[in-house]
């Protein structure tokens, strides 16, 4: 009879304290053991703008449908790049897919002499290149789509397309923002790709010509992230820290989350230095992005329980570090 009576006060404790016992077993930032992700390179031909683009394709460990992330490198960058993101997201699970924007990529500046590297970047920071960016990203969800199908390609059946997330940094944050729910000219253009449905912006992006931001952010129907420092200050174009913060506050409420990182230069989202960094790396702040970003690609594109719980409860405190500030709405 006392074991009977205990075992009904052990389901009531747990009836009564789901999250509680959720969160304490849900870990962003646990990975499977001596897991490498398989790394493919492709090139995606588009015939309509005779464009070229490269991706980078990091599969993950089962070998069935699975979610997507794409990921749209900065200025200058390259598929190459932010590889702890990649590794990371692909061992939990995604098959992450980074792009490779051809104009603004490190051909901008591999191949000139240093002192003229800075001009062609600027040149390179165009609206002509923005909007070739955005166009990318659809036609590489295109050609996922065209691969799943394709009987004689090895990604036949691979990818989960109903669950695409969208991430980027920098210039790649500015193309992230434009498809998946900014809006431009007073709400009149919109380049939104109705497939991705949740964003992650590192480094985020607001004009400050924009009379009313409120325009711009008011209409994001999807889970967005944003990720920025206290000092994220990049040395080409006119963001600065004020702008990058605007962004949040014209959301609409709703699965929308901020991180500002204590000290966080604009490198501290990438992995390697960039021209003008002046502060030590803080080695948490990665590991705040892997488990930010991890709980927020579970929540929205897996549809984890645990790990809404995770980012809407007290968890993140466990990653983030006192001067940091997190918020949500």
């Amino acid at each position: 009879m006392k074991k009977f009576t205990n075992n009904i006060f052990l389901f009531l404790f747990i009836a009564a304290y789901p999250i509680a016992a959720v969160q304490q077993n849900y870990d962003p930032l646990s990975l499977p053991k001596n897991f490498k992700a398989e790394i493919v390179d492709l090139t995606v031909h588009e015939i309509a703008r005779q464009r070229e683009i490269p991706v980078r394709v990091y599969l993950p460990p089962a070998n069935t449908p699975a979610p997507v992330i794409l990921f749209s490198h900065g200025l200058g960058g390259s598929r190459e790049g932010n590889i702890y993101l990649g590794e990371h997201w692909s061992a939990r699970g995604y098959i992450c897919v980074f792009i490779q924007h051809p104009g603004s990529d490190e051909s901008v500046w591999k191949d000139k002499p240093k002192l003229l590297r800075l001009a062609a970047m600027r040149k390179a920071a165009s609206l002509e290149n923005f909007m070739l960016r955005v166009k990318d990203v659809s036609v590489v969800i295109d050609k996922l789509e065209e691969w799943n199908k394709s009987v004689d390609h090895s990604f036949m059946g691979r990818f989960d397309l109903g669950r695409i997330g969208m991430s980027g940094h920098s210039f790649g944050a500015v193309t992230t923002q434009a498809v998946s729910g900014e809006v431009f000219q007073n709400g009149k253009i919109s380049v939104t790709d109705k497939r991705i449905k949740a964003a992650i912006a590192m480094s985020p992006s607001s004009s400050k010509k924009e009379n009313n931001p409120k325009t711009k952010f008011g209409n994001v129907k999807i889970p967005w992230m944003l990720m920025t420092g206290t000092k994220d200050v990049a040395v080409i174009g006119d963001q600065d820290v004020e702008s990058r913060l605007l962004v949040f506050p014209n959301l609409p409420s709703g699965s929308k989350y901020e991180i500002v990182l204590y000290n966080a230069e604009h490198s501290a989202f990438s992995d390697r230095a960039l021209p003008g960094d002046k502060e030590e790396k803080n080695p948490n702040h990665h590991r705040v992005i892997l488990a930010l970003s991890t709980a927020f690609w579970d929540a929205f594109l897996k549809e984890n329980k645990s790990a809404v719980e995770w980012l809407n409860g007290s968890s993140p405190s466990s990653a983030i570090e006192k001067n940091d500030r997190w918020q949500l709405k």
